[in-house]
């Protein structure tokens, strides 16, 4: 492949790269997160004391995140063909990068929930606060800097397994890194994804962390 037909596909790569891990984490986050929120509430001694509702909400969690990633891609095909019309392509990759990220935040906003201080629900509490507000004024407040470091943490892993999903015509950089880099040994599409993808890593990693650094200042 010539350097400028390169750095196009690159481009457009990372483009449907970019699309299906924002889509799927923001979708993953709105779902994810009060899934989190949920197993900490149910759990003994809290608000919403409820073990076999815990027990319930931890084992579907737990089904979700067993599943190795590409197996997940070839069991969830009929389901993405019924909800986009096609298994192939960088759309129908975000039926399963969604269904496998929302169990994987759903525990990281469990552990981080789980960081707060309890001292502060219980004060809280004594305040009059109902549920809701616990959640919107203590809960999320407090977990913060630690969700948004493992918001950062969930689109690298979403970085990493799109990249997969291009073994299965998904779309983005490993689509182009399997079509190009490996199927036709060309050496210098392999060299400038992976390049790539360490970049955006870098920089999601970075921006994750500073975020973070901020919202523990305030």
């Amino acid at each position: 492949m010539q350097g400028q037909e390169l750095l196009l596909s690159l481009w457009q790569a990372t483009g449907e790269t970019f699309y299906m891990v924002v889509i799927s984490a923001l979708v993953a986050v709105a779902l994810g997160l009060p899934l989190g929120l949920f197993l900490v509430m149910t759990g003994p001694g809290n608000l919403l004391d409820s073990p076999r509702l815990h027990k319930v909400l931890s084992a579907i969690v737990n089904t979700g995140r067993s599943f190795p990633f590409i197996i997940l891609l070839v069991v969830l095909t009929p389901l993405t063909r019924l909800i986009v019309g096609t298994s192939i392509g960088s759309t129908a990759a975000l039926v399963p990068l969604t269904l496998a990220a929302i169990p994987f935040f759903g525990r990281i906003a469990e552990t981080s929930i789980l960081e707060v201080d309890k001292g502060l629900i219980e004060a809280a509490q004594a305040m009059g606060c109902n549920y809701w507000q616990i959640v919107l004024k203590v809960l999320i407040p407090e977990a913060l800097p630690s969700l948004i470091l493992g918001g950062t943490i969930l689109i690298v892993s979403l970085l990493n397994s799109s990249a997969m999903a291009g073994a299965v015509g998904g779309g983005g950089l490993g689509n182009l890194a399997i079509q190009y880099g490996y199927q036709r040994f060309d050496v210098g599409v392999m060299i400038s994804t992976i390049v790539v993808l360490i970049l955006l890593v870098q920089i999601i990693q970075f921006l994750g962390d500073l975020l973070a650094q901020k919202m523990r200042k305030r």
